[in-house]
């Protein structure tokens, strides 16, 4: 069957329909009206003689025939966007969009720094960032590299390592005056804990081979990294907490650390992409430079914290 330019533009239609989730949101994310990409998919439908969706007034679901289907338009979408990535590529100065998603802390303490300084060197190169502590959908949201502080769960993403973390386990002076200090892992179940909703609510301690492992309970629970640490800092309960957050408010008297004979175990953070997104000029100097600045941070960190 031969394939006209305009079934090849309806197959790309399709591939961002299904990743979309809807038609309303692909027709914001490709720039085309709604009627005009219903009429591509109807179009299609027509053409193959098959279903590939099954609609509803709120949503869309593949068919089988719409699945598979979708996995060849899939690669179709992303080789046209390669091709114009290569021609970015070959240009001497680099630009264009890219969108960022991190985390609040990290972003705060690390990304936006860092940004500041690469916008510096590349001007052309246009950054929407959007700092988060909720675990954005990359494709569905355009997202070009997503920060993020934990191995991959979708084998469809890719990702390179920047940093490693390390963190603390910390509360305020105040805080230790009024409940004493913990001495030995057994006695952290006997604290009250500011909860970060995002990790574990179980947190592991090393030494001398031997693993402890306690459960974090507090009655201030939250989603928001810095939130966490401000109520530590405010005498509410005992927190873990990365040494680069920590660090500064220890310096002050702010905070104090406990535990420290015990190692915890560090943070992994990661750059997160979309699958064909590493041709990309632009999105391989802003990972290469974040991994760079990553590792400065964390030196200077090292000769600093005992």
């Amino acid at each position: 069957m031969d394939i006209s330019f305009e079934q090849l533009k309806s197959m790309v239609v399709f591939s961002h329909v299904v990743e979309q989730g809807n038609f309303s949101a692909a027709a914001k994310h490709i720039g085309l009206s709604r009627a005009v990409v219903s009429y591509h998919i109807k179009k299609l439908e027509q053409q193959l003689g098959v279903t590939l969706l099954n609609r509803s007034t709120r949503s869309i679901a593949l068919t089988q025939a719409g699945s598979d289907y979708y996995q060849r338009c899939r690669i179709i979408a992303q080789q046209a966007s390669a091709a114009n990535q290569q021609i970015e590529n070959v240009k001497n100065e680099p630009e264009g969009l890219l969108k960022i998603t991190c985390p609040v802390s990290v972003g705060l303490h690390t990304i936006v720094p860092a940004l500041d300084k690469f916008r510096n060197i590349y001007p052309k190169i246009e950054l929407d960032i959007m700092l988060t502590d909720e675990v954005v959908n990359i494709v569905k949201e355009g997202i070009d590299l997503a920060i993020r502080g934990a191995p991959l769960s979708d084998s469809g993403l890719q990702a390179r390592k920047l940093a490693v973390l390390s963190t603390c386990i910390c509360g305020s002076p105040e805080y230790f005056k009024q409940h004493g200090r913990p001495n030995k892992p057994s006695e952290l179940n006997q604290h009250n804990w500011v909860v970060y909703k995002l990790t574990s609510n179980k947190l592991a301690l090393e030494k001398s081979g031997r693993t402890y492992t306690v459960d974090i309970k507090g009655t201030i629970k939250t989603n928001n990294a810095t939130a966490r640490t401000a109520f530590v800092e405010g005498g509410h309960g005992l927190g873990r907490v990365p040494t680069y957050d920590a660090w500064p408010k220890i310096k002050a008297g702010r905070l104090q650390t406990v535990l420290d004979d015990y190692q915890l175990k560090a943070i992994d953070v990661y750059g997160v992409f979309p699958p064909g997104a590493a041709t990309s000029k632009k999105l391989r100097l802003l990972i290469d430079f974040l991994k760079q600045f990553f590792d400065q941070q964390q030196a200077k960190l090292v000769t600093q914290y005992p």
